[in-house]
């Protein structure tokens, strides 16, 4: 089983995109983040044809999240404790082929110190409460998606220059390992250790092509998915050519799917 996450930052745009990396890769689940339309607009149709089934919480313009998967899913929720409408539409989760989902659109914070930095943190207690209140570490688990953080300074292209910057601050870090202490581990660092391992590269100054990245996309995984996790990949391809997203998808292969 091959299960992925990808910030697509707009579904409008990078459908064209996005079907051919399906049709190439066929992963058995995927999760996206930043879809940018409703629900009413998701390109349903287009996904069955390709063979995937949809569940959306969608929201025009900023953010929007969606499953996709081979198998049919079953929604198990799709607001956080303390948010029960999800107006920012950051969180969706789904049971596909015995696997619980959990797919997330963290909040970025804009500046450390500001309101949304403030909400950030407190999201992130709010998502560690539904694992506490919902979730059964001992069961298979996957949380992924744009967490927009990057958990280590070998996580940054220039620590220095990130330190204590949005993405980057303790408190941020600190609330990423709250995640892991639930009992879930990395999946990537299963794997792989050293290299420049990132997945968002802004738009501007010629980041990509300077190495000037992040990871903040993430797939971590309860004990019993990491035992069956046998590659992590981040498709740094998917960042070149056409119209890219300024994320690329990370995709993890699980043994026994």
């Amino acid at each position: 089983m091959k299960l992925a996450t990808w910030n697509v930052n707009s579904i409008r745009i990078r459908l064209p995109r996005l079907l051919a990396w399906l049709e190439r890769r066929r992963p058995d689940i995927v999760c996206l983040q930043e879809v940018k339309v409703t629900d009413e607009e998701f390109p349903r149709a287009e996904l069955e044809a390709c063979g995937y089934r949809s569940l959306v919480a969608g929201q025009r313009t900023y953010n929007g999240v969606a499953i996709l998967s081979r198998a049919e899913p079953t929604e198990v929720a799709r607001a956080l404790p303390g948010d029960a409408d999800d107006a920012q539409r950051r969180f969706l989760v789904a049971d596909v082929a015995g696997l619980r989902v959990v797919n997330v659109y963290g909040p970025n914070g804009q500046e450390v110190g500001s309101e949304k930095y403030v909400y950030k943190l407190d999201w992130y207690r709010r998502l560690r409460a539904f694992l506490d209140a919902g979730a059964d570490a001992g069961r298979d688990v996957v949380v992924c998606g744009d967490l927009n953080v990057a958990p280590e300074d070998r996580d940054v292209w220039d620590p220095e220059q990130w330190r204590g910057k949005i993405m980057c601050s303790e408190p941020e870090r600190a609330a990423f390992r709250d995640l892991l202490a639930w009992g879930l581990s990395d999946a990537l660092r299963l794997h792989r250790e050293a290299g420049e391992l990132f997945t968002w590269w802004d738009y501007r100054a010629g980041a990509f092509h300077r190495g000037w990245g992040l990871r903040i996309d993430h797939i971590l995984v309860s004990a019993s998915v990491a035992s069956a996790c046998t590659a992590v990949e981040i498709d740094r391809e998917e960042r070149k050519g056409e119209k890219p997203s300024d994320h690329v998808p990370v995709v993890a292969t699980l043994a026994g799917g």
